[in-house]
Parts: C-alpha cells; structure tokens; sequence
C-alpha cells in the first residue's frame, strides 16, 4: 500500500500499519542472546513511533497549507508537487519529512533501532526489515520529501549529506568492535544506508538513480546475509564469531552464499552492490566533493570488517564440535538460489533494473527543475 497509493494519508496509514506485525513477530518469534526480543521488539516500535509522530506533524502542515492556498482538502501527491508553497514552509515540513523516514532509514543519531532490532528478529522478519522496511523509509523521503517540496529540499540537502557520512564511517567501525554476526550485518546496514542518503542529498539523475539502486541492491545483499546466517544458527546455535571457525569444510554452499553476501556488501565489481555505489559516487562528487570522498574511505573499512569476518568464521582453524553440521538443502538453497542470482544478474546486467529506476526518477527530476544545491562540502 505505501509504495502504490497516490494519496498521503493512506499513505500514512500503511506506513503506520507495518509496524504493528513486525513488532508482534519479534515479540513472539524472535531470539533473545545480547538483548532480549521483547526488548528488540519495544525499541524498535518507540524509535518508528517518534519518527511517525514528526511524519504525522509534517503531513497535516501540508494538509493545512495546501487546503488554505487551493481552496478545497486534497491530499493527492501528484496535485501537491504542483503546489507552490512559501519556501519557509516547504524548510519546515522538509525537515520533518526527514527526521520521520529518516528514522525508518536508520539516519544518523535515529539507527539505534535497527542493529538491535535485527538480532533481535527471526530470521523471516531479518530479511524483510532488509528487504522491505528501511526501503519505505527511502522511498517516502525521495517520494514526498523530494517530489512535494523541491525547495525545501535544497536547504535540508547538505545537513542529510553530512548525517549521511555520519552513516557511513560511524557504523563501519562499530561493525570493527562486533563478534555477533547479526550485529555486524546490523551495523553494516546502517553504514549503508549512508550511500542511499547521499545519494538522495545530491538531487540529481545520476545520484538518485543510485540511491534507488543502492536500496535494491541492499534489500537482496541482507536479506541473503540473514538467510545464511538463520540456517547457520539453526545448526549450531550460535552467531559468535569466536565460536565459529573452518564452517566452509562442513557447509560450502552456505560458505558460498555467505561469500557472495559478503562480497556484495564491499561493492565487488559484478555484483548489484557495486553498481549502485558507483553510481551514487558519479552523481554526489560535483555536488559534494570531500564528502564524497569520506564516504568512499567507508568502502575501505567495510572491506577490513567483512572479510575478516568471512576468514574467522568460513576458513578458520577447523573446529570438531562442527563436524555434524548438514549443509544447505532443499528448500534452504531457495533464498541463495533467488537472492544470488538477483545479486548477480543485476551486477552484469545492471540495465534490467537501472532501466525500471530511471523511468521513476525521471519523472522526480522534471520537478525538482533546475535547482541548485550544494557545492558546501
């Protein structure tokens, strides 16, 4: 519902209405080692909530204006992008429409909510908040926040793009100090969603078509890092690293789709990964040049932690207490079978989804005009 409808208060709706199974998932099938999942679960429902409630202020502003400038209520995204609202005004719902998806997205300081929330989750949940969740949070800022109120954008752009290093480099060494492998992924998914801010700060073609593409390429990159995990944990009972060791000897094709995952993750030319950093790389340097360049050194700290990760536990010293382990089977291969193949083919072939992007953003792009931003940093 919240990617399909055209009106912003069904928009709100579903976007309200998502957070209600997911906690209950946690809550009820969730696993509970570093935190507890009834913890998970509550932090994860108080951070969304404080995020809606700045999204929910911002909405009825817009409400309020646009009713007061056409006459008549009308909450049609498509009618309000054609509305020219006073600058101040479009500044003010800007940055609530940002603090809002921003927490959904994990912005920095609001991405506390996620590391925990993901080890927090099962496995099925894992992945959807990868897949599906951050990615509403995404979409509603470029969606909303970009396509309604263009202007206000401009000025908010520059402070998004430095939270947005914040992203990267912050979480990529927190992701240093962790021996959980859910917690790792956790944080990596923070860094990254650095790349899809920026991306989205530089309002530009190429820079968004990149954000999108990040946020595609990240939603089958940790959805497959959880479902490997998730079998991994089946079968041993742990995700500690220091526990693990030499996995790849028992469990090769878990091995190989961990090492796709990981491989994706630090943006290996081939995959999906590498295509939308790339991409948002291209369209964020003439905008923000040392930025840009900060969050490229976020590549180089995400290559130390994943295969670090890889090594200790894939090709470890062999361990004999994993010497029962059962390899990926059956219905278990499904998700290495889909998500690599996505991973892969988007990786070679990056038109068969650059081509879907570009059509969107497009149209996003003949609204925001000529604009001017940036050039601060």
């Amino acid at each position: 519902g919240t990617f399909v409808t055209t009106d912003l208060f069904i928009f709100f709706l579903f976007y309200e209405v998502v957070v209600v199974p997911i906690y209950l998932l946690v809550i009820m099938f969730g696993s509970s080692q570093r935190v507890t999942k009834e913890y998970a679960g509550m932090k994860l429902t108080i951070y969304l909530l404080i995020g809606s409630a700045f999204l929910l202020v911002g909405l009825i502003s817009l409400f309020v204006v646009s009713k007061n400038i056409l006459g008549t209520p009308n909450m049609d995204i498509a009618t309000l992008a054609t509305i020219d609202f006073p600058v101040g005004f479009q500044i003010f719902a800007c940055a609530l429409m940002t603090l809002g998806f921003g927490t959904l997205l994990s912005m920095f300081p609001f991405h506390a909510w996620s590391p925990d929330g993901y080890a927090g989750a099962p496995t099925a949940v894992s992945m959807i908040h990868a897949g599906v969740l951050k990615k509403i949070g995404g979409y509603g800022l470029i969606r909303i926040g970009l396509f309604i109120l263009p202007v206000g954008a401009k000025y908010i752009a520059p402070i998004i793009a430095v939270l947005a290093i914040a992203n990267v480099i912050y979480a990529a060494f927190i992701c240093l100090s962790q021996r959980d492998l859910k917690y790792i992924v956790g944080y990596s998914s923070v860094s990254h969603m650095g790349y899809v801010l920026i991306g989205v700060a530089a309002m530009n073609l190429i820079s968004l078509n990149g954000a999108v593409m990040m946020m595609f390429a990240h939603g089958v990159m940790a959805a497959l890092f959880f479902s490997m995990i998730g079998n991994l944990y089946e079968k041993s009972h742990t995700r500690d690293i220091d526990a693990l060791g030499g996995i790849a000897h028992q469990m090769p094709r878990l091995a190989a789709g961990f090492m796709l995952a990981g491989l994706a993750s630090l943006g290996l030319p081939g995959t999906v990964n590498f295509i939308g950093e790339f991409t948002v790389f291209v369209g964020a340097f003439s905008v923000y040049r040392v930025l840009s360049i900060l969050a490229i050194t976020g590549i180089v700290l995400t290559a130390v932690y994943i295969l670090r990760t890889l090594g200790d536990v894939l090709f470890g010293p062999r361990k004999e207490e994993w010497d029962h382990l059962e390899d990926l089977k059956g219905p278990e291969l499904i998700p290495l079978l889909v998500l690599g193949s996505a991973i892969l083919v988007g990786g070679i072939l990056p038109f068969t989804v650059m081509d879907l992007i570009n059509s969107g953003v497009g149209e996003l792009i003949a609204q925001i005009g000529t604009i001017q931003i940036g050039g601060i940093f």
